[in-house]
């Protein structure tokens, strides 16, 4: 395998801020005409001046962690979710880094929350990877950058062949100098964008453009990465009313087209909308024995392979709530359109795994989308059952 040495400076047009250049992030931050309303969510309670200086104080990436985004997030939970749980975290060894490829269903939360678990457990946190498109305006970089997360560009329908590989090829560079060199992990999602269906896939271009870092023993080059699956669940699916809408949009007109501010939108929406129970499960990290089998694949079998076993770890790593098993039953009939289980049907019996309040609760929710997206909505539901 042959990977050659990195300038680290290449990187500075994604990588995240240095320690170093965390107390001017902090500055600029503080300065911005959105501060006041950021640290009213972010500090409720605490005077502004007060909020300035604490975030005038934060000196490091790990300290904003610890002493503000470890609250925030801890009070987004305790206001939009009935309580998280989390299981893994004895695969993960302090003294390594990991390339977490994760399902995923919200924009910010999905990656926060696993920062939330390692960091109240003492663990190193990750940088994350944040779509260009995100990046905007100065504030959003300030608070991003500083959070560890790093810049990644999103192709559009211009984007030429060539763009394309240079993009993939900076990206993938990155990745692996981040782990192998810094010792640091990366929080990455297994596709581009958020599942909207229910379906979690892993999309073997993402597998493709970690190996293009790399030259010679493809199952040692992925192997080095020490890749980890990891699943996110939530009872109550963020957005799950605007992502049915896309794509209810995308297949009567062949099309999708963002508004203005949709994305800032979908990140409000899914850290204040009621997501229920959340849960969290880390995988064992994927050995060069796991890879072994597919040395002989051709480039393509190879990345599809891989993206097949992480699919294998990371669904049955999903856990299943019982909204995903009302919806199921109300597409089949198994429960009536008001909730009453059908006559004879053994998937409503008294062992369902559910309760009339748990249908009911679900039943509430629903009721309030257009009615036209109903069947889309209980099909995003059940799709883990599938």
């Amino acid at each position: 395998m042959n990977i050659q040495p990195v300038d680290a400076s290449i990187f500075d047009d994604i990588r995240p801020y240095y320690d170093s250049e965390i107390p001017s992030a902090m500055e600029r931050i503080v300065s911005d005409n959105l501060f006041p309303i950021v640290a009213a969510y972010v500090m409720p309670g605490i005077p502004l001046e007060a909020a300035k200086r604490k975030v005038l104080s934060i000196k490091t990436a790990r300290q904003l962690q610890e002493d503000i985004m470890a609250g925030v997030i801890a009070e987004i939970l305790h206001k939009s979710s009935d309580g998280m749980t989390y299981e893994g975290l004895e695969h993960i060894d302090a003294s390594k880094a990991y390339l977490f490829i994760s399902n995923h269903r919200d924009i910010m939360l999905d990656a926060a929350i696993l920062q939330y678990i390692l960091v109240i457990n003492h663990l190193p946190s990750t940088e994350i990877t944040f779509g260009a498109n995100l990046m905007n305006p100065r504030l959003v970089v300030d608070i991003g950058k500083s959070n560890r997360m790093f810049r990644v560009e999103r192709p559009s329908a211009a984007t030429t062949a060539r763009e394309f590989y240079n993009i993939s090829r900076h990206l993938s560079d990155y990745i692996r100098y981040t782990i192998t060199e810094k010792n640091a992990s990366v929080w990455i999602a297994q596709r581009n964008g958020r599942t909207k269906d229910g379906v979690d896939k892993t999309d073997q271009g993402v597998i493709k453009m970690f190996g293009l870092s790399a030259e010679g023993d493809k199952v040692k080059a992925m192997a080095d990465l020490n890749i980890t699956p990891m699943a996110i669940s939530y009872e109550y699916e963020p957005c799950d009313f605007a992502k049915a809408a896309e794509l209810d949009t995308l297949e009567r007109r062949g099309y999708y087209t963002k508004k203005q501010g949709e994305d800032l939108n979908s990140i409000l929406s899914g850290i204040t909308s009621p997501k229920g129970r959340i849960h969290v499960k880390i995988c064992k990290p994927l050995t060069e024995e796991d890879l072994a089998p597919f040395a002989d694949l051709p480039g393509s079998g190879f990345n599809k392979a891989i993206a097949t076993l992480l699919d294998s770890r990371i669904r049955p790593a999903y856990k299943t709530m019982p909204t995903s098993f009302i919806a199921r039953d109300l597409l089949s009939g198994a429960l009536a359109p008001d909730g009453s289980p059908a006559a004879g049907s053994p998937e409503a019996s008294a062992d369902a795994p559910y309760t009339a309040a748990e249908v009911a609760a679900f039943l509430r929710h629903i009721n309030t989308a257009p009615s036209f997206l109903r069947q889309r909505i209980l099909s995003m539901y059940s799709a883990p059952l599938v």
